[in-house]
């Protein structure tokens, strides 16, 4: 059996093509960064993905980074002297693209009662990982968790179970919100900062999921002819669904992915969960992408000519660090960003929908594997 062929190519290219680059300040990226390289040295390296770039080659090349707060101008050629910038395209021809995420701020309650009944689970004991060891015979290998029983390992609960359910009495619970759009949207967005009656506030962030795939609901509305696709977005979903009470359960359901979460303490109010890398999101400058192909760390900038709302009127062109992965996104140029915590920031997510261009930093040291 041959390899298939990668569905996507790097072009090299200069800085000064990149539009809008000279108008970026990256400083921020720069604790993120050194975040990622205690990560890589102290505790695991990142896992090494399709385009062949290690977290050896990250760590060498952040490890050149001067130390302190850096100014736009000092940011920006640190990266011009040691990285160069690759385009990443899709050989189907098509522009990459870009959606958003964000950490919800919610009100729960500690405890359930007629109006807080709506919970947000842990980790079920029996949820067991899967590979290519115990995965049972006939589960599609997309299937990363299992129940494990008596009899064996088998599919877990799904959203409709767990909902009707399934994991009540085991003292798994949380914490208890009042809505269950608002759980359900928490778990789109994979975490929530909660604030408890007493004005405390902790973080939930992702911990495991029941392993079904993930279906986007407002795909099935779509489909249904009860949204537009041109517009499309978390707030006409939510929407949707507000004026459409009886059916909320059916198209929730339609999703059968389940997220359990773990309680973190919320350490630093200007930075977002700790994600996928290990390290905590940084707002607007967070990317997550296909896990499967970019290794987590590494620098890309995304310029997109359509996205204009979240840098007051003019195109976005930021540099981001890839630090978190997601079930939706797929594919080279394929990137969700990380608008922030908070209803603002949610709103600024909730109607990113946007083609974009991708172009990956890579270290000097390794871009040589990639073309001349």
């Amino acid at each position: 059996m041959t390899e298939a062929a990668p569905q996507y190519r790097l072009q090299r290219k200069e800085f000064a093509d990149l539009p809008g680059w000279r108008d970026d300040d990256p400083s921020a990226l720069f604790h993120g960064m050194r975040a990622c390289l205690r990560q890589i040295r102290d505790v695991k390296p990142y896992k090494t993905s399709a385009l062949g770039l290690t977290a050896a080659e990250l760590a060498d090349f952040i490890e050149k980074a001067p130390a302190g707060d850096l100014d736009a101008t000092t940011a920006r050629e640190f990266f011009e002297a040691h990285a160069t910038p690759f385009l990443v395209s899709r050989t189907d021809g098509n522009q990459g693209f870009v959606t958003a995420f964000y950490e919800p701020e919610i009100e729960v309650s500690p405890t359930r009662d007629e109006v807080w009944k709506y919970p947000f689970y842990r980790r079920p004991p029996d949820l067991v990982d899967l590979d290519d060891r115990n995965r049972p015979p006939g589960l599609d290998p997309s299937y990363m968790f299992g129940r494990k029983t008596a009899d064996g390992i088998t599919t877990y609960a799904d959203r409709r179970e767990i909902d009707e359910g399934f994991l009540e009495g085991q003292g798994l619970e949380i914490a208890y919100a009042r809505s269950k759009v608002d759980v359900f949207f928490v778990h789109v967005q994979g975490a929530a900062r909660l604030r408890y009656p007493d004005g405390a506030t902790r973080r939930i962030t992702y911990a495991a999921k029941a392993g079904h795939p993930f279906s986007a609901i407002g795909k099935l509305l779509i489909d249904r002819r009860e949204l537009d696709p041109a517009t499309v977005s978390m707030q006409s979903i939510r929407a949707w669904l507000a004026s459409n009470p009886a059916k909320v359960d059916e198209v929730l359901w339609h999703n059968r992915s389940y997220i359990f979460f773990r309680d973190a303490e919320v350490l630093d109010p200007a930075l977002g969960p700790i994600a996928a890398a290990k390290v905590p999101l940084i707002p607007g400058r967070s990317l997550a992408v296909d896990r499967q192909i970019h290794t987590f760390g590494f620098p890309f900038f995304i310029r997109s000519e359509t996205l204009t709302h979240l840098d007051d009127g003019k195109p976005f062109a930021r540099l981001m660090l890839a630090l978190d992965t997601g079930s939706a996104i797929v594919g080279p140029a394929r990137g969700d960003i990380f608008t922030g915590s908070g209803d603002a920031a949610g709103e600024r997510a909730g109607t990113v929908r946007n083609p974009a261009d991708f172009y990956i930093l890579i270290p000097n040291t390794a871009a040589g594997r990639y073309g001349a």
